[in-house]
């Protein structure tokens, strides 16, 4: 991935919700493998399904996993 991956202190300043890339950045793993986790229910994070394929993924969670709360 070539995106460096943001700082836990930026994702706390995040909005609500973030895109399932974003998330995936944030987590140092591919788009397509965090879909995947989504996808089949396995997912480390907390997902809003906004209809069709579209989701977004809760920062509160990802924050929580990342500091190890969760």
């Amino acid at each position: 991935m070539s995106r460096e991956a943001p700082t836990l202190d930026e994702i706390r300043s995040w909005p609500a919700t973030v895109s399932v890339a974003e998330a995936a950045t944030a987590l140092g793993v591919s788009k397509t493998h965090l879909h995947a986790l989504i996808k089949s229910g396995r997912a480390p994070v907390k997902v809003v399904p906004l209809g069709g394929r579209r989701q977004r993924v809760i920062t509160l969670s990802l924050v929580r996993l990342l500091e190890g709360s969760d």
